[in-house]
């Protein structure tokens, strides 16, 4: 691996680490995993212990190449795809109509008796938007991983264990199918039993539990209230951007809903995770280059244990065995799309959407 003093890289594999291994590499301006950092940030100096002798981002010019396909530690992996971002043009995706329903969001937060956040389960850490705890204080909340399906049983069980050690509520779910929608059910009436406890105190008649479902754009949280509901009460759709106004919908006698549109920083300093939500397909196609986002992927899963370059070989009957993956995707494009690298790079991205590589997370949690 190396070193980075004053923005260069030097080879020198023996020196210690004097950071905390956090799962992002971001600059030092980062608070947390969770908290984005600036990109005006000047670079943190890193020491890192052994590893390979050649750091594996180094290519020629913006070309997106990776390193050798050996087996990585989540740190590595992270660390790799901060530097595989950097040359890149920033992802930035904000529609108009996001500033005026994250206000409108947080007039009808003081309405909640209870917060569903809901978060793409291969990227928990990448959709939780950076304001959210400030927005919700000591509100009661409960945290959804959507498309639990398109995960592995390993990393659904890192991130049960995760969330369970810092005692917050996790429901994992299936929008689609509507696995966990019961359970998610009788969580939020169970934390908001309190609201008519003290009702029936001052003499009030009990009223529904009113609950609003928040997160990013993408996620799943229309798909989810319709499954609660068992029929199609909001428009649900494939990708970013569907609902566009508040919406509350009851359920039962005993709850309310808010579906809410996809709320996402107006500027995203963290390129490492809008890269994994462009892969994911949770934020506008409009804002990322195809060719170079489809290039990190390849690059990901050639690292990925469970998935390798062997699962990209046979899925294309061809080789990735020099792990570039802009040179992956000029060859797919060859091979099967008469040199066309847009259509290429769009048929990795659905593949991976689509599980065509098997399921598996982006993200793990920070040791």
């Amino acid at each position: 691996m190396g070193v980075e003093v004053l923005g260069l890289w030097l080879p020198n594999p023996a020196v210690r680490f004097n950071r905390p291994p956090f799962l992002h590499l971001s600059p030092p301006t980062r608070a947390s995993l969770v908290t984005p950092a600036s990109l005006s940030s000047p670079p943190p100096t890193i020491q890192i212990v052994g590893g390979k002798s050649t750091p594996s981002w180094q290519g020629s010019g913006n070309d997106v190449c990776g390193g050798g396909g050996e087996e990585t530690d989540w740190y590595d992996f992270e660390t790799d795809l901060y530097h595989w971002t950097k040359p890149l043009r920033p992802v930035q995706w904000y529609p108009g109509h996001i500033a005026k329903t994250e206000k409108e969001l947080k007039e009808q937060l003081k309405l909640m008796d209870v917060v569903i956040e809901v978060r793409d389960a291969r990227i928990p850490l990448s959709t939780t938007h950076p304001q959210m705890d400030v927005w919700l204080g000591n509100r009661k909340r409960i945290l959804v991983l959507n498309r639990e399906d398109m995960i592995s049983k390993a990393d659904r069980n890192a991130w049960a264990t995760y969330f369970a050690r810092q005692g917050i509520k996790v429901v994992f779910s299936n929008g689609q199918l509507g696995m966990g929608t019961m359970k998610l059910s009788r969580f939020a009436k169970s934390l908001a039993a309190s609201v008519n406890v003290k009702r029936r105190e001052k003499g009030l008649l009990p009223r529904p539990v009113r609950a609003g479902i928040v997160g990013y754009p993408n996620v799943g949280k229309s798909s989810l209230i319709n499954r609660l509901l068992k029929r199609r009460m909001c428009p649900a759709a494939p990708r970013p951007g569907v609902t566009r106004e508040l919406r509350w919908v009851r359920f039962g006698n005993d709850l309310e809903l808010l579906d809410s549109p996809g709320i996402i920083p107006m500027r995203i300093s963290d390129q490492s995770a809008a890269i994994k939500l462009a892969i994911c397909d949770d934020i506008g196609e409009r804002s990322y280059d195809v060719t170079d986002v489809a290039a990190i992927l390849v690059q990901i899963l050639t690292k990925l244990p469970t998935v390798g370059a062997k699962a990209l070989n046979n899925r294309y009957k061809m080789d990735a065995d020099d792990f570039c993956g802009k040179i992956f995707v000029q060859k797919l494009s060859v091979h099967l799309f008469n040199g066309d690298t847009h259509q290429a790079a769009f048929r990795i991205l659905s593949d991976f959407r689509k599980g065509k590589f098997g399921w598996a997370a982006l993200e793990r949690p920070p040791r």
